[in-house]
């Protein structure tokens, strides 16, 4: 049964917009238009090697912007838009498909033309919020100007709007129409990248024919860890946190996170052995936690 006061939140991402903008923020404004008309100029259907890299370096963390939304509730649904046949876009796919997000089809565009995904986008948006009446958050990940009308829209309609956008390239017009505005930069382990996490104590060792995918499992619990921590601390402005809600964070954005299937008893014992990462204090029957300070950003 759902509970009548949780926070259900829809995610909307403008793909294109927020890829050519992290491109423009890390090599020049209009640097994607160039090379890309260079691109189209040679005749390459896909990017050349040197463009290739570029895109390497302007790589978006999908993941990021996934988790930030599911710390304002339970994700209901994500939508990206764009053209997926054009190489760019294709290759982040795989890591969609990975989070579950819907892959919604733009025709392609024309040279230089827009790919039409505000529109697709703003007529979703709008037909969700009407049919689906518990949606309290909407999140909305472009910097196009075009995208105020439907912030207002939201609002007007009860919603609460979060617009994520590249600094430098998000209107300074759609933040003042959401009720929060977030750079993509600003977002929980973007800034700061999580070190390499420590040593597993001997007792969680697995059996040698496991003991690579247990290994990655067990990094990858860590991981979680830390960004919902930073997560945690970013919403709350609080030094600790009740170790429950930050279980909870880590299941919404990974709903297979199990401590039991890692070995430990309890999340309590999960935390003592993740000590590089995360502070634990238990005062009666409160359990807190924190991001351990030299690790935090």
């Amino acid at each position: 049964m759902t509970d009548a006061d949780a926070t259900r939140v829809a995610v909307y991402i403008d793909f294109d917009n927020i890829v050519i903008s992290r491109y423009d923020h890390e090599h020049g404004r209009n640097a994607f238009s160039r090379d890309r008309s260079r691109q189209r100029e040679s005749g390459a259907l896909e990017p050349g090697p040197e463009m290739a890299e570029r895109l390497d370096q302007a790589v978006v963390d999908v993941g990021a912007i996934i988790d930030f939304a599911s710390s304002y509730g339970t994700i209901v649904l994500t939508r990206a838009y764009a053209d997926w046949s054009a190489p760019v876009n294709a290759r982040y796919q795989r890591q969609l498909v990975g989070r579950a997000v819907d892959l919604v089809q733009l025709f392609p565009a024309a040279a230089y033309a827009k790919n039409g995904a505000d529109i697709r986008l703003a007529v979703d948006v709008v037909e969700d919020m009407f049919r689906l009446p518990d949606l309290t958050h909407v999140v909305i990940v472009a910097g196009d100007s075009d995208y105020v009308p439907l912030a207002q829209r939201c609002k007007r309609l009860g919603r609460y709007v979060v617009g994520v956008g590249v600094a430098g390239s998000t209107s300074k017009s759609l933040g003042a129409a959401c009720d929060e505005l977030v750079t993509y930069d600003a977002l929980p382990g973007i800034s700061a990248q999580p070190e390499e996490p420590e040593q597993e104590p001997a007792e969680d060792s697995q059996p040698s024919e496991a003991g690579s995918d247990a290994a990655l499992g067990r990094r990858a619990a860590t991981a979680l860890l830390e960004r919902a921590l930073r997560l945690g601390h970013e919403k709350n402005d609080e030094e600790w946190l009740h170790a429950s809600e930050v279980k909870t964070q880590m299941k919404r954005m990974d709903p297979s996170f199990s401590e039991k299937a890692l070995g430990y008893r309890s999340f309590s014992d999960f935390l003592r052995s993740r000590n590089s990462v995360a502070d634990l204090e238990e005062r009666d029957q409160t359990r807190l936690v924190r991001l351990r300070p030299e690790r935090a950003r």
